[in-house]
């Protein structure tokens, strides 16, 4: 047999019993109150049937609820139809529960009224047989005095506990959900943690490179300088040499050797030659030079 099939034949075996339970309970609430004081001393009292009847009807709202989760989970469809046809009549069944259990409180209100007149009638009457009466209803009426007031009480400590417990249970999620948003906050903190970390090594590493950097361009302008005044200083020789060459072909070309060959040596001892410059070739500086033009 389908699983499904088992839990709703489990469930239609409880609203069986529940419902019968049931019955039973709200025809004893109907009936209370026709008997006497003495014949009802063993019997539950009325407040205690009215909550086992609202017991069973929990139980019965209960299985109709289990009912409806497992009718569409049937295999065949004609089971789920006759599950859903099922389901709709215990509701009916149900609801008409509900009315007998308010018409049987009804009734147990006008059989007690009933009964307590009754006993006033035997009460005001004579005889020993009142005395005894009377005297069994104050002791009874002491001892179910005393048993109201302690049900109540448990009812009180029941409700408080219940409420106790319920406390209990928001205090327990209102720590849970604390505890998730600590836990959510402390792995946000780590996240931050190593993007500030990370952020400080990029820190550092960019101050070590605009050292770097200021280093090379510091060095790269003094070489650039050295440079430069190494250029500007052989091009001041260079050009006091040809000035001291030009001179002295004028002077040669006007004919004044002396003078040309003064400017020469001037020249060469205050210049100074580089791989530019003509070399010696041992011709006499005293001869003239001539236009071969």
């Amino acid at each position: 047999m389908d699983k499904m099939v088992e839990e709703v034949e489990k469930t239609k075996k409880e609203w069986d019993e529940a419902y019968s339970k049931t019955q039973q309970h709200i025809k004893e609430i109907q009936e209370y109150g026709n008997s006497t004081m003495e014949e009802t001393k063993n019997k539950n009292s009325l407040p205690r049937l009215n909550g086992l009847a609202q017991d069973g009807l929990a139980l019965l709202n209960s299985l109709q609820f289990n009912l409806d989760l497992l009718a569409p989970q049937l295999p065949t469809g004609d089971e789920v139809q006759s599950a859903k046809a099922l389901l709709k009549t215990w509701r009916s069944q149900s609801r008409s529960l509900r009315m007998n259990l308010r018409n049987a409180n009804l009734q147990a209100k006008d059989n007690m009224r009933k009964t307590a007149q009754k006993e006033r009638e035997l009460l005001l009457g004579g005889g020993e047989e009142s005395t005894v009466r009377r005297r069994n209803l104050q002791t009874k009426a002491g001892m179910t005095s005393a048993a109201e007031s302690i049900t109540e009480s448990l009812r009180r400590t029941r409700q408080l506990m219940v409420q106790e417990v319920e406390r209990s249970t928001n205090t327990l999620m209102t720590f849970e959900e604390s505890t998730g948003v600590l836990k959510k906050a402390e792995s946000e903190y780590k996240g931050h943690r190593s993007l500030l970390s990370r952020t400080r090594n990029l820190l550092s590493t960019m101050q070590r490179h605009d050292v770097i950097d200021r280093i090379v361009l510091v060095v790269g302008f003094i070489f650039f300088s050295c440079a430069v005044l190494y250029v500007v200083s052989k091009r001041i020789g260079i050009l006091k040499l040809q000035r001291t060459i030009t001179t002295a072909i004028k002077a040669g070309m006007a004919g004044k050797p002396e003078l040309a060959r003064k400017a020469v040596e001037e020249g060469i001892n205050q210049g100074r030659f580089d791989g530019n410059v003509v070399p010696d070739k041992g011709l006499p500086l005293q001869q003239p030079m001539r236009d071969e033009l």
